[in-house]
């Protein structure tokens, strides 16, 4: 059995291809960093092999699915982990940081969804695990290009979710919204939460766990359910105008 995991050098995607592998998963781990990815040597019990690539290039992403069938043959497990956010207002945040966090956030998970997929209803057997966040559910002002990242995310997978049941495939895909968690991507966005933030390994954990139950939206923590529940019944531009206040308060 192996499992491909994207942004495996850190965070959630890293401790994904841990309790992967504890569950006797062999690793295939993605990411830019190969010096983080060397790293999980000393953590991964099973087979570990280290591709990397720079997901914000579709033409890199399009060669990887081609070089794990050729190298690896078919894999059981697909983890589209990968991915980052920034902060700031629309109007003064680069293009090309922006350009850059849709090709991973979006792209790079769309492609390998797509292309792994394929492969996995050829032989009626697979799990795919797209990492969103409870952003998806809602607007987020002055994280407007990550929040609308990750709602694309959420759609898609509910999306193909109802076609593999119509079409009775065995093919399972879901998708893991989590709130804040102790990650890098804090860091890189610049932004600080003023809710607890869950800890990466149990989120990894919890994730994993609801996916090889079949379930399709995974949600971690009840603080986050009642979050997302509210949006659903609330006016949206309430919610919009709260996501901003709510933002403000994330600037360091």
């Amino acid at each position: 059995m192996i499992a491909l995991v994207t942004g495996a050098s850190s965070g959630i995607g890293k401790d994904m291809a841990i309790y992967l592998s504890q569950l006797g998963y062999d690793i295939l781990a993605i990411g830019r960093d190969k010096s983080k990815l060397d790293e999980l040597k000393n953590e991964i019990k099973t087979n570990l092999h280290i591709e990397v690539v720079d997901l914000s290039k579709q033409e890199d992403v399009i060669l990887l699915h081609e070089k794990v069938k050729k190298e690896y043959g078919e894999i059981d497990v697909l983890i589209n982990c990968a991915g980052f956010g920034t902060f700031g207002k629309f109007t003064k945040t680069k293009l090309e940081t922006e350009l850059s966090m849709i090709e991973t956030n979006i792209s790079a998970v769309h492609i390998l969804m797509k292309l792994f997929l394929q492969d996995m209803k050829e032989v009626d057997h697979g799990y795919i695990l797209n990492v969103a966040s409870v952003a998806g559910f809602m607007p987020g002002p002055l994280m407007s290009t990550y929040y609308a990242t990750k709602a694309y995310v959420v759609r898609l997978t509910q999306a193909v979710y109802t076609e593999l049941k119509k079409e009775k495939s065995h093919v399972v895909v879901s998708c893991l919204c989590p709130g804040p968690v102790n990650t890098n991507f804090n860091h890189v966005a610049n932004v600080h939460f003023n809710v607890s933030a869950k800890e990466s390994k149990d989120v990894a954990k919890y994730g994993i766990d609801k996916m090889f139950k079949r379930k399709l939206i995974m949600i971690p923590g009840l603080e986050i359910k009642i979050l997302r529940f509210l949006a659903k019944i609330s006016p949206e531009k309430l919610v919009s105008f709260i996501s901003y206040h709510v933002q403000v308060k994330k600037e360091n």
